[in-house]
């Protein structure tokens, strides 16, 4: 076959970079073998311990956020993830019932993690209502449904915060974070 004739020296080019060399040994009718070297790395990171430090890394804060998800063990895991990071939670079952918390602690709730498809009242209308008691909130919206990409679109092209489920906690905690720090 043709080619471009770059393969070799992209190779060399990338070996390079990396602190190695390239030794070639060609024979007619034999063939040609290239040995490739690399620096020895004298200490490994584990992925165990790069996460770790990540976490390490990770503001904790004291606000109090809303979290308000039809889900309980979601709902759970989310309270559960916050409070280990020094924020307070405020626990909502659905949009109706956000609304209801967020009236009952209008001076408290900095932030509001909710989920976009709940029953009774959708993340969305909840965010419009809670907006007229406190203008100032701050929401992070929340969906894992593929199906619902209208609401996710809507969302988005205003300019709102979202994360996609299943949500990693360390992506979770940073998102908060960023949104209470704008």
């Amino acid at each position: 076959g043709k080619g471009t004739g770059l393969g070799l020296s992209m190779a060399y080019g990338i070996i390079k970079q990396h602190h190695g060399y390239i030794n070639v040994y060609s024979e007619v009718g034999k063939g040609t073998v290239f040995k490739i070297y690399l620096p020895l790395v004298t200490s490994a990171v584990s992925r165990e311990a790069a996460q770790a430090e990540a976490e390490r890394s990770i503001p904790r804060g004291s606000e109090t956020v809303l979290v308000a998800e039809d889900d309980q063990s979601l709902r759970l895991l989310a309270k559960t993830l916050l409070e280990e990071y020094g924020y307070r939670v405020i626990e909502a079952e659905d949009g109706e019932d956000a609304v209801r918390k967020v009236r009952e602690n209008q001076e408290q709730v900095r932030l509001l993690l909710l989920d976009v498809i709940m029953p009774r009242l959708d993340g969305r209308k909840a965010y419009e209502e809670i907006k007229k008691l406190q203008p100032g909130i701050k929401a992070l919206f929340a969906s894992g449904y593929t199906e619902d990409l209208l609401s996710i679109k809507d969302i988005l092209d205003q300019g709102l915060d979202f994360i996609q489920k299943p949500m990693r906690p360390f992506d979770l905690l940073v998102k908060v974070r960023t949104i209470l720090d704008q």
